[in-house]
Order: C-alpha cells, then structure tokens, then sequence
C-alpha cells in the first residue's frame, strides 16, 4: 500500500505541477522565441456550424470587421445539417464574393465538414473559428505575423473566459483556463504546443492533411500533423477570443467529457502519437495523457493513506477528505471571499476529473460523442 501510495502521488504531482516545472526551466535553458513580422497573405477562415441562427449574424459581422485587409480575406462556412435559419443566414451572406457558403441538410459531423471546407480554402493560411466566441479587432493579424518566421506551421489564440470589458472570470473554469495558458505558454516559448485552442487557430494550409471523420479533436490531431511534418506549433496570447465562463454546469461538463474522449479516441485513429512519429510525445503525454490516470491515482492515493496505520498516510487521507468537503462547499453557492475562491478551485478539480472517468467509461464502451454547438 506504501508504494501504491507513493507512485499515485508522484503521478498527480508530476501532471499538475512537475510539468509545468520542467517547462519553466527548459524554456529558460533553451528558449525558442519566434521570429514575428508583418506580413499580409491571403488568409481562408474555415467554420462549420449547426443550429447557430442566434449567434451566426453577429459572428458573421465579427469576422468581418477583423482588421486585415478585405482583399486578402476569404471566408469558408459550411452548414452540418442545420434545421434552422442558419443555411439562409449563410445564403445571404454569400451575396459578398468572399464568403463560399457549404450548406449540407445532412448532419455528417464537424471532422468531416472541415475536410470539405478545406477542400474549398485557397489561401495560404486556414483560420480555424467557432461560431460562439467573439474574436478581438487585432487578433488576426496577430495570429498571421508568426508565420513570418518559417518555423511555424500553426498558431494557436487565447480563449478568455469573461467579458471583454469586464475582464476574466474569476472563479471555476477561469482558474482552470489560466492554469491551461500558463502551460500552453511555457510549451511554445521552449519549442511547441500540444494542440491548439479550438475556438481560434491557424495553419499553413500545405501542411493540412485530411481529418478520419470520426475524430473529435481537429484542434489537437491538426497541430500535431503538424508538428510531426517538423513545422512549429505555438501560442499567442495577443490573439484573443472571449467566450462566456458558464455555458451552465450540464453543458460545461459534457464539453469536458467530450474533450477528454477525444483524448482516448486519438489514440485509436492516430497510434502514431505515441510513437517516434510524433516529435511532440513527451509533451503529449505529460499533458493530455497523464491528465486521464489521475483521477484513478487520486482514488488509489485515498485508498492507500487510509490502509496504512501511520500518522503520515493518516495525516494525508485527512487532507483528501478535506479538499473533497471543500469542492462540495463550492456547491453552497458562497461567491465571496478566499474560502470561496479556494473551493471553487477544488470543485473544478473535481469536476474535471469526474469527466476523465466519465470519458473512460465512453473509451471502454465504445460511445460515441459528436460535436457539440
């Protein structure tokens, strides 16, 4: 039970704070910093929608209103299966020459409308949206001055959780996010990022290969094609697009679980990321990986320190026992003060990994989790 005890924390330590440890002191020993220019070439921003009728006309506007040149801007859209307003919103706006408009009334899912979309890009760098989030003025032009250096095949945004006149929130997913950014900016100022953030990315269009159908995650297996063809994947935190923290807790939960599935999944359709193939294997493992055996390592060190009959095992099961009673006290609905903030934090902790077994359960099973809007 000793050893049990003590490899489970070694792997929960290592995945949320020895990581980001040993990115800290390799981006300082060997720092990759990218060489950014402006530039200005012909740019194709791809988004698939479904059932987006109230929030596509302000979308459509906000990519718009992007501030790079009009003339180097196309716009590729295509509607999955939608059984709203949103094929003649997307008509509609293909009276402008640069939107082409793909509208499908067959649901075939997100992966395999990329693949059409991309069929249809002509510019020399894809930028990749979702049809919620609000992209900031300057973020594409932010995005496309990396690939001055010719190093970088793919960029990824920053997603902000908040209000862009308010700021970022401050509780629950926030606190998750900034953890996230931190990460990811310790990973591209010491080589590259493994995966990208969904709502905005871009990349060299010659390096996008086809995406199986089937995959989840195009924000992950992309950047890592990328990667594995030599290209850099990095992140800018001056490209920004903000979303709004609390979609409710059914929803948030069921994203997470969708994102983690696609974790298992990517494993099935592209073994080649736990090979030699992938020159980001470390990364992807310490990062995406580890993140699925935690929530077994926390079960198992809980197990272990209340089986061993010493004042240290005892001292850390009440310590688990009482982090625990402090993600349930987050449910009291306390929204002021440090201990409110602290167990936000443990409460989404907890939260995130109820999804990780809740997405092992979808690997073992063998279900299926489709796009969500």
């Amino acid at each position: 039970m000793k050893a049990m005890f003590w490899i489970s924390a070694g792997v929960v330590f290592y995945t949320y704070f020895g990581y980001v440890a040993w990115l800290w002191v390799w981006s300082r020993l060997s720092p990759k910093p990218v060489q950014r220019g402006t530039n200005e070439p012909l740019v194709s921003m791809v988004m698939v929608v479904r059932n987006e009728e109230g929030t596509l006309p302000g979308k459509l506007r906000n990519l718009a209103e992007l501030d790079y040149p009009a003339q180097r801007m196309e716009f590729v859209i295509v509607s999955d299966g939608s059984s709203d307003r949103t094929g003649e919103i997307l008509l509609e706006a293909a009276k402008d020459g640069r939107f082409h408009i793909l509208v499908s009334p067959e649901p075939k899912g997100k992966a395999c409308r990329l693949n059409e979309a991309l069929a249809m890009v002509k510019g020399e760098i894809a930028v990749f949206v979702d049809a919620r989030q609000e992209i900031e003025h300057d973020a594409l032009r932010r995005l496309v001055e990396n690939f001055a250096d010719s190093t970088v095949g793919c960029v990824s945004g920053e997603l902000m959780l908040g209000d862009a006149t308010s700021g970022e929130a401050e509780k629950g997913m926030g606190i998750y996010w900034r953890v996230e950014k931190k990460i990811r900016e310790l990973e591209s100022a010491s080589g590259s990022v493994v995966g990208a953030t969904g709502a905005l990315y871009a990349a060299r269009r010659s390096l996008l290969g086809p995406i199986p159908p089937e995959a989840i995650l195009d924000d992950v297996l992309l950047p890592l094609k990328v990667a594995r063809q030599g290209a850099r994947v990095v992140f800018d935190g001056r490209a920004r697009a903000w979303d709004d923290p609390d979609l409710g807790a059914k929803k948030e939960f069921r994203r997470k679980v969708r994102t983690l599935t696609g974790n298992y999944q990517l494993l099935q359709i592209a073994p080649w990321v736990l090979s030699g193939a992938n020159p980001l294997r470390f990364r992807f493992v310490s990062h995406k990986l580890l993140r699925l055996a935690v929530p077994f390592a926390l079960a198992t060190l809980l197990v272990a320190s209340a089986a061993v009959p010493a004042p240290l095992y005892r001292a850390a099961c009440a310590l688990q026992l009482a982090f625990y009673a402090l993600g349930l006290f987050a449910l009291s609905n306390q929204r002021h003060g440090p201990l409110a903030r602290l167990a936000n934090a443990a409460l989404t902790l907890i939260v995130l990994n109820t999804a990780a077994v809740v997405a092992f359960a979808n690997f073992v099973s063998g279900r299926k989790e489709v796009w969500l809007r």
